[in-house]
């Protein structure tokens, strides 16, 4: 297995606990850079990876091969983390080193741990209360909703869908116990106060 684990925004004190944990039972810990592997070291020994700063997709998508048959031996037979700046579900290169994997290695699986991202992180650093809808960006335009707090999932659903948004996930209670993720036409009328639904086109 693979997991790719978030890191947090680069200060020490702000690796969950989960992640601590996490360091210590892997079989072997991956990481993207200099400031990762000194997030990591008080835990464990990383492997740096190199991951090019570049627009040239070929170099991009050679590094990202040879990295996953790097990472291959150790997550096809025990555990192997990817530690990973910020979140790795909020623009990081996880996703795309799991689609190679994914085509080398089908067998290998691929989850993710949370870290603080960059995005609640700022809100603390400069003091601003964030209390409405707001839009992250990397400079392109987004087809993607996450909104918080569904009472109604599937009446939701049914006005993004007069919008143009054709894809749903509902998670319940996320990382509670009762945790619960509901699919498409799976949405169910109601649901509980801690409800984060993701709606794409």
């Amino acid at each position: 297995m693979l997991v790719g684990l978030g890191l947090g925004p680069g200060n020490p004190e702000l690796l969950t606990l989960r992640a601590v944990r996490l360091l210590r039972e892997a079989d072997a810990v991956f990481v993207p850079g200099r400031i990762a592997k000194d997030l990591v070291a008080p835990y464990r020994d990383a492997v740096v990876l190199e991951f090019p700063m570049t627009d040239d997709e070929a170099r991009i998508r050679r590094c990202l091969e040879e990295n996953a048959e790097k990472i291959a031996p150790v997550a096809e037979k025990g555990l192997a983390i990817f530690g990973i700046l910020g979140d790795p579900n909020f623009f990081s290169t996880f996703s795309r080193l799991c689609a190679v994997l994914a085509e080398e290695h089908p067998a290998i699986e691929c989850r993710t741990e949370p870290g603080i991202s960059a995005i609640t992180a700022f809100a603390a650093a400069a003091g601003i209360p964030v209390n409405e809808g707001f839009c992250v960006s990397d400079g392109t335009m987004s087809d993607t909703k996450i909104l918080l707090k569904v009472r109604k999932p599937k009446e939701r659903a049914a006005s993004l869908i007069a919008e143009g948004y054709r894809e749903f996930v509902l998670v319940e209670r996320m990382f509670f116990d009762d945790m619960k993720i509901y699919r498409n036409k799976e949405l169910p009328e109601k649901s509980d106060y801690m409800s984060v639904m993701y709606a794409r086109k």
